[in-house]
C-alpha cells in the first residue's frame, strides 16, 4: 500500500522541528521532569500561531493528529496549561535565535526593506491600559524584510510613539552583516541613518522628503527598480496579518512582543517551504 502523501501541515511541523533542534536544547535544565522537550513546546507554540487557535483547541486537535504527534515524538498530549506555561517560560532570546535560524535555508540576497505597521491589542481592556499607563491601542511593529524571499530578517516592537528614524538605527546595527542595500520610504529620511548605513558598508536607498528642488533631484536619481522592491514589506505585513491575525491575543506587553516574533518565525518557515516547492516544481533547463 502506498504511503500517504505529506500534508502541508505535516511538512510545516517537520521543518519547524528541524529548526527547533538547531536553536534549542532538549531540556531547560538537567532537573527537568523530561515529560516534554523544549523543542516540542517550541513547535507546538508555532503550530498554535499558524492555526490561529487557542491552547485548548490545539490540544483537542492533537488528539486526531497521529502523524503530527509521531513527528514531534509525543507519547502523550500536553495540557493547555502546560503550553501556556511554556510560552511564559521561553524567553524572547530563544525566539530571536529561532528567527535567525529560520533564515538559514532561505536564499536571502541582502537587498532589504524596512517599514512599520500596527497590530491591534485586541484583548487589552480599557481598565488594563489605564492601570498600566498603556494608552496606545496598537503595537508599532517594524519589520526588516529580505526582498528576494519575503523573509523577515528582524522585528522591532514598541508600545510608544517612537519615530521611524529612532527605531531604524537599532535594526540596522543588529543586522549590519546581513544588509547590502537598505530601502525605506520618506518616513526614514534622516541623514544620521544614511551615515550609519554607509559606515557599515550598506547602500541606503531612502527617499527624501521634498522640501526643495534639490530633494526632488536626489529622489529622481534613485535606482527606481531597486527602490521599488521595498514594496515587498507591505506584502509581508499584509500576509502575516491575513494568515495569523492583525492582533495579538496576549494581555501583557512582553507576551505580545513574543507573540509577534513567533508570527515572523512561522512566516519564515512557510516561505522556506514555498520556495522549496517552487524549486522542486520548476523544471531544470
Amino acid at each position: 500500500m502506498d504511503a500517504l502523501p505529506k500534508s502541508q501541515l505535516l511538512q510545516f511541523v517537520e521543518r519547524a522541528m528541524v529548526l527547533a533542534r538547531r536553536a534549542v536544547a532538549r531540556f531547560s535544565t538537567r532537573y527537568s521532569r523530561k515529560r516534554f522537550t523544549l523543542r516540542q513546546h517550541v513547535v507546538l507554540l508555532c503550530l498554535k500561531v499558524k492555526k490561529t487557535t487557542t491552547y485548548r483547541d490545539l490540544v483537542d486537535e492533537l488528539i486526531e493528529m497521529p502523524r503530527i504527534r509521531e513527528t514531534l515524538g509525543l507519547n502523550s498530549i500536553p495540557a493547555p496549561s502546560t503550553l501556556c506555561k511554556a510560552f511564559d517560560r521561553l524567553e524572547m532570546a530563544v525566539w530571536r535565535v529561532l528567527l535567525n535560524v529560520s533564515l538559514t535555508d532561505l536564499p536571502v540576497n541582502g537587498v532589504t526593506g524596512i517599514d512599520a505597521s500596527g497590530f491591534e491589542r485586541a484583548h487589552a481592556s480599557t481598565h488594563y491600559t489605564k492601570r498600566t499607563n498603556l494608552t496606545i491601542q496598537q503595537l508599532k511593529t517594524t519589520l526588516l524584510v529580505d526582498t528576494a524571499t519575503n523573509a523577515v530578517l528582524d522585528i522591532h516592537v514598541t508600545t510608544t510613539r517612537k519615530h521611524d528614524t529612532q527605531i531604524a538605527p537599532q535594526v540596522v546595527k543588529r543586522n549590519a552583516a546581513s544588509i547590502k542595500v537598505l530601502t525605506g520610504d520618506k518616513g526614514y529620511d534622516d541623514q544620521k541613518l544614511r551615515h550609519l548605513a554607509r559606515d557599515h558598508d550598506i547602500r541606503p536607498l531612502i527617499k527624501h522628503r521634498e522640501f526643495t528642488s534639490l530633494h526632488k533631484a536626489w529622489n529622481a536619481r534613485l535606482d527606481t527598480d531597486l527602490y521599488h522592491q521595498r514594496n515587498m514589506n507591505e506584502t509581508v505585513n499584509a500576509t502575516i496579518k491575513q494568515k495569523f491575525g492583525a492582533f495579538v491575543r496576549s494581555r501583557l506587553w512582553w507576551k505580545q512582543f513574543r507573540e509577534l516574533v513567533i508570527k515572523c518565525v512561522v512566516h519564515n518557515v512557510e516561505r522556506s517551504l514555498a520556495l522549496s516547492h517552487e524549486e522542486y516544481d520548476c523544471p531544470r533547463v
